[in-house]
């Protein structure tokens, strides 16, 4: 019986080991670049990624809103290659750029852009 339970004990432990690797989350980032003035896409698109990093990730994952026109985030937007708003998931080198599913979905499809965001990140893990 104990060998048994050894048995079963090693195998959760290395399952649970499996199961948090493939739920690593560390290192991925999404960013959110705008200026000040915003129009209601715009903010459609940063309040249903925000959602849905909540939603899927519970906190694991913070949204980064960067404000264009602020001159201390030039350096961020340089690396990145931003240019304009944009909606990026970043780890590492890769970088995805979610901009127009964003602007085409997160007013009339907000699941749509939500599921996306999802899908795009749970590749990256």
């Amino acid at each position: 019986m104990k060998k048994v339970l050894v048995l079963l004990a090693c195998s959760f432990i290395a399952l649970t080991s499996l199961a948090e690797e493939k739920n690593d989350l560390s290192g991925i980032e999404v960013y959110y670049f705008h200026y000040s003035r915003r129009c209601v896409t715009c903010q459609a698109v940063e309040a249903v990624a925000q959602d849905a990093l909540i939603d899927f990730y519970e906190g694991k994952i913070v949204l980064k809103s960067v404000n264009l026109d602020d001159k201390a985030n030039s350096a961020l937007a340089k690396k990145l290659g931003v240019k304009g708003q944009s909606l990026l998931i970043v780890k590492g080198d890769k970088k995805i750029d979610l901009t127009n599913e964003g602007f085409l979905n997160a007013r009339s499809n907000p699941d749509k852009l939500a599921s996306k965001i999802k899908e795009t990140i749970d590749a990256l893990k």
